[in-house]
């Protein structure tokens, strides 16, 4: 069983709360930070540039996705545009398709050649893997998420699109996969064994990793006095 310090995996925290992105950037093994619209509408972001170029500001050393969120292809493709101007560690992320199902490998792959460093989101199928590797070639440094978890919540094996990906990848010189949409710290070690460059994981989860490693035992004990403790402070009684 690993500890933390041998995961080769860059960790990076999903989500948008600012006092939660400053807490974990503290974190030496916290490399990044991913966000996307759902998370900043939980967060109550409603000027998305000041927002962001705080963030920024607070955070100018690791890794920030911001994702554009209009529908429109010549809209995105403007809004990633702006969002790319926010900062050198930004990457602006796109989604596969706009809510018609329409390709966006022609916009990254344009802006990708322009020097925009592209996050490509909600990957699920080796075929949009490949269309999207095949787009971001040789172009700025990029990455392609793809959403194992979702993939998992619906029955699928998410495995071998994951190694699929990452071994497609790691052919090129500027793409990296992100392991996104993580449901449990074991998923981390999913990724770290299949050698995926990212994953990005809500705090509560990456929290936990500093507990990776604990012997089987002590976590049994743990919870048996949590029950214990628990019980007392409810104050149960039951007359025998």
């Amino acid at each position: 069983m690993p500890v933390l310090a041998d995961l080769k995996v860059k960790l990076y925290t999903d989500g948008a709360e600012k006092a939660s992105i400053l807490e974990m950037v503290q974190k030496p093994w916290i490399q990044g930070f991913t966000t996307n619209p759902s998370l900043l509408k939980k967060a109550g972001v409603v000027d998305y540039a000041a927002y962001a170029k705080d963030l920024v500001a607070a955070v100018p050393n690791h890794h920030i996705s911001f994702e554009v969120f209009s529908d429109d292809l010549k809209e995105m493709e403007a809004q990633a545009r702006v969002i790319a101007t926010w900062g050198k560690n930004v990457y602006v992320k796109l989604p596969v398709t706009n809510t018609a199902g329409v390709p966006l490998y022609d916009v990254i792959h344009k802006l990708s050649h322009e020097g925009v460093k592209i996050n490509f989101t909600a990957l699920y199928t080796e075929a949009q893997v490949k269309a999207s590797v095949d787009a971001l070639r040789g172009g700025a440094p990029s990455i392609i998420s793809v959403f194992a978890g979702r993939l998992g919540d619906a029955g699928h094996d998410y495995m071998p699109v994951m190694k699929y990906a990452v071994g497609l990848a790691r052919g090129t010189d500027t793409i990296e996969v992100i392991w996104a949409s993580t449901r449990e710290v074991w998923n981390v070690l999913e990724a770290d064994r299949i050698g995926c460059h990212i994953i990005t994981a809500p705090a509560d989860i990456l929290k936990k990793l500093e507990g990776l490693g604990r012997a089987p035992e002590d976590i049994s004990l743990d919870t048996v006095k949590g029950f214990r403790t628990d019980a007392l402070a409810a104050g149960l009684t039951l007359q025998v």
